[in-house]
């Protein structure tokens, strides 16, 4: 495939990029976004533009962020007589998503993630949560998986545990290799997130008990937050959790628990 200024279009490594070349992938991937003609959507990593031209044809503005400056040109002309379409030629990790449209738009992510940036790309987008309507992201099987670890699993981490006080999340289909040229050696996982009414204020805060908590997953909370918190064991018993336990094994209400009571006390006992 050529750009507008001839060149062919590969993908390139260094970008995990593998672009999605199924039809069929496609039209369940846009289904599943469940788009309005007065939508807004952004695209992060569009590639050839498959993703793309579907979700031109279906909603009212359609923003693009490629950091692949080789695509740029043929993603322009590709897409030249489209009045609804916007291309940000950038890295989607340094974009403040909350500036591309106005406050209050209903806006929607849709995208087939960049597998080298997919998780800090989730992360970003679930800090900057309160913009969005609904999500759509493609991700390699092993990371939705642990997306989707519920407590007790041994997946389940940080990015567990994050993103689901972020998001109401929805396991959808996987996707084969075959769908994507070049062909990934894993397969693909196709999910829906739906952010909740959590609060994202102190998100500053919460990553910081999380990196402490799992810091070595095999060690009990209580070992893992001593090197920060003088009194870690009362601390965790003062939210009902067995300091004992590992951090896996968490609930969702017990993280807001534990985060609330650190939060009362972190000018007393936060060290680090």
């Amino acid at each position: 495939m050529k750009t507008g200024r001839g060149r062919d279009v590969f993908a390139k490594r260094s970008f995990g990029q593998n672009f999605l070349c199924d039809q069929r992938a496609v039209s369940r991937i846009i289904h599943a976004a469940n788009l309005r003609a007065d939508d807004n959507v952004i695209e992060i990593g569009p590639g050839r533009g498959a993703l793309t031209e579907k979700l031109i044809a279906a909603c009212a503005s359609v923003t693009a962020i490629e950091a692949d400056h080789g695509l740029v040109p043929f993603l322009r002309q590709k897409f030249a007589g489209a009045s609804n379409f916007r291309l940000i030629a950038g890295d989607a990790l340094k974009i403040n998503f909350m500036e591309i449209y106005a406050a209050g738009s209903a806006v929607k992510v849709v995208a087939n993630l960049p597998y080298n940036i997919s998780t800090a790309i989730l992360q970003k987008l679930a800090s900057e949560r309160d913009i969005f309507k609904l999500l759509v992201l493609m991700f390699q099987r092993e990371v939705a998986d642990r997306i989707i670890a519920l407590p007790s699993d041994s997946q389940r981490g940080y990015l567990s545990v994050l993103v689901q006080r972020a998001f109401t999340i929805e396991k959808l289909f996987d996707l084969p290799p075959e769908a994507f040229r070049p062909r990934p050696k894993v397969t693909s996982t196709v999910i829906r997130l739906t952010p909740k009414n959590s609060p994202s204020d102190d998100n500053g805060d919460f990553l910081a008990l999380l990196s402490l908590a799992f810091r070595q997953k095999r060690k009990t909370l209580a070992n893992n937050l001593k090197s920060s918190f003088d009194n870690a064991a009362e601390i965790i018993k003062s939210a009902g959790i067995d300091p004992s336990r590992r951090a896996e094994s968490l609930a969702d209400f017990e993280w807001e628990k534990l985060n609330e009571i650190i939060r009362e006390t972190r000018h007393h006992g936060f060290r680090g």
